[in-house]
């Protein structure tokens, strides 16, 4: 199961080198806890180096740009490069912002295109986790679907509603989550339900968590250090600044690339089947990594 997981998501994974550095470009961003400057929309982020790739990407927390950690575009820059550009040469940062329309058609294709992938990113997990039977079959015939539509070119792609599409997928999600979590535990053994809940700066050393649900928990700075998170769902849970030192996610439910990099951990912390460890989780109470 693990290499299923790893190679039916590997056109999920954002590739910088195939994009035009969109991210970076397109979207406007403010000084702020997340971002150390003002950014106008359809200019270059000033850290792009001329290749158009990101030039302190290994220290983007330490010179102020948490927000660029947390952010996945789940391969939908490249993707939508692909659709819009197609064969020409890709442009430059520079022609990119110099270029007003080109720019609009990118991130209206882009902002589609996210949001398809990242419904894809959970939708293939659940199918590749579930078990033969009417489930698994409603959930890969929806994610059947997702995935032929981010495979459309920009005609359809401009008229998609990929919010409806995530409502559309959302109880999917929820009766898999409940399947899995309810064959991890022991027979009459409820989980923990902390859903929505703000629990920033929790203490929960050691918690048994296992099972829990935990979707859009705000978990910032929470303290996870060996904790059992195993099979718990985590689906859109903030864990920015969250120490996972030691703590066990294997089976995790819906666990994203942009959750660890916003986390800590270190070499013992236990991932879902999948995901790399964070290159920069140097242990315990350091900085953000990435």
């Amino acid at each position: 199961m693990p290499e299923q997981v790893v190679r039916s998501r590997d056109h999920l994974q954002a590739d910088c080198s195939r994009c035009a550095a969109l991210c970076c470009v397109l979207p406007a961003f403010s000084a702020s806890a997340d971002f150390a400057l003002d950014k106008p929309a359809g200019t270059p982020c000033p850290n792009l180096r001329a290749d158009a790739l990101c030039g302190i990407h290994d220290q983007l927390v330490e010179r102020g740009f948490p927000g660029c950690v947390a952010f996945d575009c789940f391969g939908a820059g490249q993707r939508a490069v692909e659709v819009v550009i197609g064969e020409r040469p890709r442009p430059t940062p520079a022609a990119l912002g110099a270029d007003p329309a080109l720019s609009t058609d990118l991130g209206v294709v882009l902002g589609v295109l996210r949001q398809l992938h990242e419904v894809l990113w959970h939708l293939t997990e659940a199918v590749d986790r579930l078990p033969a039977g009417p489930l698994r079959d409603d959930v890969e015939a929806e994610r059947a679907e997702v995935e032929a539509l981010a495979g459309s070119d920009r005609a359809v792609l401009v008229g998609v509603d990929a919010s409806a599409r995530r409502r559309r997928a959302g109880p999917l999600l929820e009766r898999a989550s409940g399947e899995l979590r309810s064959r991890a535990l022991p027979r009459g053994q409820r989980p923990a339900r902390h859903r929505g809940a703000d629990r920033s700066g929790v203490r929960w050393r050691g918690a048994r968590l296992r099972g829990a649900d935990l979707r859009a928990a705000l978990l910032l700075g929470a303290d996870l250090r060996g904790a059992d998170l195993r099979d718990a769902d985590l689906l859109g849970a903030d864990l920015r600044g969250a120490d996972l030192s030691g703590a066990d996610l294997t089976g995790a439910l819906f666990v994203t690339r942009t959750q660890l990099d916003a986390a800590r951990g270190d070499a013992s912390t236990r991932l879902p089947a999948g995901l790399a460890r964070p290159a920069r989780w140097t242990g315990g109470r350091g900085p953000l990594s990435r």
